[in-house]
């Protein structure tokens, strides 16, 4: 297992003790150190009895929502927006309800105060989705900006329907013509066409996740036919690590195709900093869409963490117990990873923890390596 990769066996052999305790049937690892791949490979199952390849389409769930960040980022820097534009500038009916003040940069910050849970993706059209977020009302007691609460959800619909709003083109379609492409990251989507997803389950390559949190794996069923052609801006990318990898090498680029460099700082700049995160309930920095390294905050407790080895300048966003893509500048090191098992969160923390740290160790980039 992960024979392609000899060089991490540090990290192999974490991942496979995950396996063993029954946290995940498999998981696959991109990571490229100063643009040179150093792992990209899979290990274990997809499905018992069916070896995970490196070419199965892996669920990014959350470490999705950069995509729409650096989408908005294309805009800004073509003069389309601004980032503390009022949303109500391009969406008009989203200040229904007191939320004339809610900025772009508010959402891309989680200081917005619209945690809807239920925006009825994927069972609704985009556009009965989009008039029910812009019809509620903001949270009480929330100054947009002044307090804190992840958003899993709503405020990636928005971000989306602004693209939409300002160049034309569906979401799904302007990620994969202005990012996915111009990258070569050819399987990856936000939102795959009917055509695609069933030729890709056809070649079974759509992969399986498990919920591994009461032990036995039962399937979570995000696999659907609903679930991967529907588009959720913040929850539904779908592609190969080695793709996602792609994207923060780009970033690691300075933007290299997509962006300018300076969009890539302002990116990545902490925007949000020692405020607690009301949906975390811990103290997290913040940047446009991106999660800066917070691990100052406490290093084993701070949520969606890149384990204790990386530098303060890593930046990334992870997904619901399962997954995790950054950058580390000070390394020059790329990493996507994912799981397919979603144990209890507290298992998972420590998983992830114990790859990446394994990972850091194996390239010779941990504090006793250098």
């Amino acid at each position: 297992m992960l024979d392609g990769i000899p060089g991490v066996p540090r990290t192999r052999q974490s991942l496979e003790e995950g396996i063993r305790a029954g946290l995940h049937l498999g998981a696959q690892l991109y990571a490229s150190l100063s643009g040179e791949v150093v792992a990209d490979d899979s290990l274990g199952e997809d499905r018992p009895g069916v070896p995970l390849t490196r070419d199965h389409l892996m669920l990014w769930l959350s470490s999705t929502k950069p995509v729409a960040a650096v989408a908005i980022a294309r805009l800004w820097e073509r003069g389309r927006l601004e980032l503390d534009d009022p949303v109500a500038r391009h969406l008009p009916e989203f200040a229904a309800n007191g939320k004339e003040r809610i900025t772009l940069r508010h959402l891309l910050t989680h200081t917005a105060g619209i945690r809807m849970l239920d925006t009825g993706w994927p069972r609704d059209p985009w556009e009965a989705i989009v008039a029910r977020i812009c019809a509620m009302k903001p949270e009480p007691r929330w100054v947009p900006g002044e307090k804190a609460g992840y958003n899993q959800a709503s405020s990636w619909f928005v971000l989306g329907e602004v693209v939409r709003r300002l160049d034309g083109r569906p979401f799904d379609r302007y990620v994969r013509e202005e990012i996915f492409e111009p990258l070569g990251m050819a399987d990856s989507w936000i939102g795959m066409p009917k055509n695609r997803y069933l030729s890709y389950r056809e070649a079974g390559r759509i992969g399986a996740m498990w919920n591994t949190e009461k032990g036995a794996p039962e399937p979570h069923g995000w696999d659907s036919e609903a679930r991967c052609t529907s588009v959720h801006p913040g929850g539904n990318g779908y592609g190969p690590v080695r793709e996602l990898g792609r994207f923060y090498e780009m970033l690691l680029a300075r933007g290299e195709q997509i962006l300018s460099p300076q969009s890539v700082e302002a990116l990545t700049a902490r925007h949000r900093v020692g405020m607690l995160d009301n949906t975390f309930k811990h103290v997290m920095d913040w940047g446009l869409g991106f999660i800066p390294n917070s691990a100052i905050y406490g290093a084993e407790t701070v949520p969606y963490a890149y384990g204790h080895h990386a530098s303060r300048r890593a930046f990334g966003h992870s997904g619901y117990r399962s997954s995790v893509a950054f950058a580390d500048p000070e390394h020059g090191l790329a990493v996507a990873l994912v799981f397919n098992g979603t144990p209890a969160n507290d298992a998972h923390e420590r998983r992830i923890r114990a790859v990446l740290d394994a990972l850091y160790e194996d390239l010779g980039l941990s504090p006793g390596n250098s």
